[in-house]
């Protein structure tokens, strides 16, 4: 009797899996007669030939629970379809960083708007000086034109 199971690979607490079509008297490990795809389950990630699993089930081959588990929740494309979205789990170090990232960028951006503010009152302190400046010389000008259209008179 064939059976289509999954055939682990992979390092110590770091499984992956190929879904293998194999003779049911073959151990775990034992030669495939095909290969279908891969399962990573840590990161939920699915590649299967699922044309070639169904037709291998018509043919009689039967699935263990979990193949067909995995066979039932994959798409067309053979990509595993999960009905929510699962975050990877990140370190408490990676977390901190990204936090501290995140306040630095909120930081830089709170710093660069005040410089461009003071930067901006400068200009308008600078021009208001210039204004007074122009006015006082104008002013200065006509008292000179005062003093010497008596003198002119004269």
């Amino acid at each position: 009797m064939l059976k289509i199971r999954l055939k682990r690979l992979g390092s110590k607490k770091n499984p992956i899996y190929r879904v293998i079509v194999i003779d049911g008297r073959e151990k775990r490990e034992g030669r495939a007669l095909e290969e279908l795809g891969h399962y990573n389950p840590r990161r939920k990630e699915l590649k299967l030939d699922k044309v070639k699993a169904l037709g291998w089930v018509k043919n009689g081959a039967q699935p263990t629970d979990t193949v067909k588990y995995l066979i039932d929740n994959s798409d067309d494309a053979g990509s595993l379809v999960r009905k929510q979205v699962v975050e990877e789990k990140l370190s408490k170090k990676a977390k901190a960083k990204q936090e501290a990232e995140e306040k630095a960028k909120v930081e830089a951006k709170a710093k660069a708007e005040e410089e461009a503010k003071a930067k901006k009152e400068a200009e308008a302190q600078a021009q208001k000086e210039a204004a007074e400046k122009a006015e006082a010389e104008v002013k200065v000008e006509e008292v000179k034109t005062e003093e010497a259209e008596p003198a002119a008179a004269e």
